[in-house]
């Protein structure tokens, strides 16, 4: 039972980290960027989320509502002023800039909110459960991979059925020629991430309930979410939804072995995926 009961909070855990890659891949597949700085978008987003209960004294998920409009108009303009000068076939700008725009954001967070670990207080959503036989399922972690699947299913359906979700796919297949048919490609990359860091909002306040929180797990939290996107396969949606559940699965196994195993076997269960399937389990097709 205890094996079980380790696979089903694997499963569960590996909806935050499908959040957490949600965003990256959401930007890779549009406009090929690797964002270094990803991971304290995160954490950045968790300290909105924080500000905001303070301040208007509401619950962490209602303060959801103000955080995700403040991440996306954060991303689009952080795409449209300095991202899109960065974006061309050399992959070194974007990579430089993005790693000292995480730089900055740790040092800017350090300033305002201190090295102390803080936590989004949810209340009794924390501790409450749902019992199914002998196994007791936390209503927070179930809570969090609903809202992952949901996500990443709207943005599958916006993909595929909307007109930003073509006008994604056109900039993605050919940028020149999507520039030719009248789409306006710094626009729609400031779009998509905008997009990418609403996403990031949601991933920041969920972690924020979860767990403590300081400036300095960006990195960690950079880590994970790009492990899920290469496992699923860069760029697939519902790929970096299997990713985080293998992840989450491979940690959550590790600890009943041994708790000190837990982040280990995650990293060993990806780099023997990756020896095997560089390209990840489902790499987007181009075209």
């Amino acid at each position: 039972m205890d094996w079980i009961n380790a696979l089903i909070q694997g499963i569960l855990l590996g909806g935050l980290y499908a959040l957490f890659a949600a965003g990256l891949s959401l930007i890779f597949g549009v406009m090929r960027l690797v964002n270094i700085a990803h991971g304290d978008l995160i954490v950045l987003a968790a300290y909105l989320g924080l500000s905001v209960t303070i301040m208007l004294g509401i619950h962490p998920l209602l303060a959801m509502f103000a955080v995700v409009p403040m991440m996306a108009a954060i991303g689009y303009v952080l795409q449209r002023g300095i991202l899109n000068k960065t974006l061309g076939d050399d992959l070194l700008p974007p990579l430089l800039v993005t790693f000292g725009l995480s730089v900055i954001i740790q040092n800017v967070l350090l300033e305002v909110y201190s090295a102390d670990p803080q936590k989004l207080d949810a209340g009794t959503l924390e501790i409450a459960s749902i019992s199914v036989g002998d196994l007791s399922i936390g209503v927070l972690p179930l809570l969090t991979f609903g809202i992952a699947v949901a996500i990443i299913a709207s943005l599958h359906w916006m993909f595929y059925h909307t007109s930003l979700g073509r006008s994604f796919r056109a900039v993605s297949d050919n940028q020149d020629i999507a520039q030719l048919m009248g789409l306006n490609r710094r626009h729609i990359f400031g779009l998509a991430m905008a997009l990418a860091l609403a996403v990031t909002a949601v991933a920041g306040v969920m972690l924020g309930v979860r767990t403590n929180f300081d400036p300095s797990i960006g990195g960690a939290r950079l880590i994970f979410g790009f492990e899920a996107v290469i496992i699923g396969g860069l760029g697939n949606l519902w790929g970096t939804l299997v990713g985080g559940i293998i992840l989450g699965v491979a940690q959550t196994l590790g600890a009943q072995i041994n708790p000190g195993w837990q982040l280990l076997a995650g990293h060993i269960t990806f780099l023997c995926i990756i020896a095997f399937k560089p390209r990840g389990f489902f790499p987007r097709v181009s075209g």
